[in-house]
């Protein structure tokens, strides 16, 4: 079966996409916000020394920051307006998820359609300022500390006023981001997030590919396991396309009606994806990791000789990115959210009451409830197969890593969000050109048909 990228590549050429003015304007307008953020990882935050941020993120390099750090495209490092990235919006949408699936209040909020979507948008917002100012709180305070630390200040005027001031900086970055991905998914092509995302992993793919063949040409890495990591690597993409294209077909069949070939019985196929919640579950994983990490980093900065300080020591030593603990949280938090996401997409009950309201049904299964147990069934077995591709994807490739001693911070999970946003978007990309091609169609048809009067 022919691949999304395939399809769009015999279906394009230069003569239709020319037509397609609405494509390309969406195109360079996904371009154009991309463009945007990165242009703004670049912008310090007020009263930032940059020379000796630089000599202090090499010296602390390592741990968790450097895994936020590569969501954000090098904005952390960088202390950017943008530092933050869209991780609290991202936060802030897995509590309001979760609310909704515990609260009645805000379930009833949820089947309120258009109105209630929007209302639970600005629940989610206003969680993303809160959990931003947090963050950057921790993040401006754990500054401080290590510079006084490592004997390397950043901060030009430590105090008060540049707290409020980064913030406040920090806070506007984030809402600013999470405009520009409303943007794009409206406007542009594709999630707007996930893109967002998709752009500050790939910025970093150049200085990290260049980091790998410079430590083979060195000799610190042995050719050999370069050659196979490249080699894996390409291997993975394809398992990776491969199984988000993999598709369990339920046979829906329609009662028989008259048509102009006789009596006959309409069939046609519910698809429900191996992993139908997407990326979504190492993305919440891993953001939730990210907040209790960062803030333990920063407090074992700040913290003196006593208990309290080894203690922190202690969890950041076993919290620490690749650590089994945090693996092994990762792994917890990725199949956990494989089956709430995948409850939160797809509803057994809706979609049994659908079916029999139009009068469908699967062979051999009862309409109604024992349809809804089916698709349940279905679908739960499906997801166990999901969430364990999602598991070996983001784990095995850092683990592999890890005890090769290679510094490649391209991991699965970056990997996983890379491929499958690269897939969704061609996929919309296909899907514009095709109703394009329709557009056309129909207009000649009503040519032809006014001529012919």
């Amino acid at each position: 079966m022919a691949s999304a990228a395939d399809q769009l590549a015999s279906s394009i050429n230069l003569a239709k996409f020319s037509k397609a003015t609405d494509l390309k304007k969406r195109l360079w307008f996904t371009l154009g916000a991309l463009i945007v953020f990165r242009m703004l990882s670049y912008v310090p935050l007020p009263g930032i020394d940059p020379t000796a941020l630089g000599l202090l993120a090499q010296q602390t390099q390592g741990g968790v920051l450097d895994f936020f750090n590569n969501f954000t495209g090098g904005a952390l490092s960088r202390m950017s307006i943008v530092a933050m990235g869209v991780m609290p919006y991202i936060t802030a949408s897995i509590v309001v998820q979760l609310a909704t699936s515990l609260s009645p209040q805000l379930n009833a909020i949820k089947k309120e359609g258009e109105s209630g979507r929007k209302r639970l948008n600005q629940y989610t917002r206003y969680g993303t300022v809160l959990l931003t100012c947090v963050q950057g709180f921790f993040l401006v305070q754990g500054l401080e500390a290590a510079g006084a630390a490592k004997g390397l200040s950043p901060v030009v005027e430590p105090g008060l006023a540049f707290t409020l001031t980064a913030v406040v900086s920090l806070v506007g970055g984030t809402m600013f981001l999470m405009w520009i991905g409303e943007q794009i998914t409206s406007r542009g092509i594709g999630n707007g997030i996930s893109l967002i995302i998709m752009a500050g992993i790939v910025a970093r793919l150049p200085v990290t590919l260049v980091q790998l063949f410079e430590s083979g040409r060195s000799g610190s890495i042995d050719p050999l396991r370069l050659i196979f990591v490249i080699f894996g690597v390409i291997l993975l993409v394809l398992f990776i396309c491969f199984m988000e294209r993999a598709q369990r077909r339920i046979l829906i069949q329609y009662p028989k009606r008259q048509t102009a070939r006789g009596v006959q019985a309409e069939r046609s196929h519910l698809p429900l994806k191996l992993n139908t919640a997407g990326v979504i579950p190492p993305i919440f994983a891993s953001s939730l990791l990210l907040l209790p990490l960062t803030i333990t980093q920063f407090a074992g900065q700040s913290a003196g000789d006593n208990w309290w300080g080894d203690l922190i020591s202690n969890l950041n030593i076993w919290l620490r990115h690749g650590s089994p603990i945090y693996m092994s949280l990762y792994a917890a938090g990725i199949i956990f959210f494989s089956f709430f996401y995948t409850a939160v997409v797809f509803n057994p009950e809706e979609t049994a009451d659908n079916l029999k309201r139009y009068g469908g049904f699967v062979p051999g299964i009862r309409p109604g409830k024992n349809t809804e147990l089916y698709f349940d069934y279905v679908l739960t077995r499906i997801t166990v197969i999901g969430a364990a591709y999602l598991t070996i994807i983001c784990l095995v490739p850092e683990w592999a890593f890890s005890a090769m001693s290679i510094p490649f911070l391209m991991g699965g999970t970056s990997l996983l969000i890379v491929v499958n946003v690269t897939m969704d978007t061609v996929t919309q990309i296909q899907s514009h050109l095709l109703a394009h091609q329709y557009g056309d169609l129909i207009k000649k048809a009503k040519l032809k048909g006014g001529r012919a009067r």
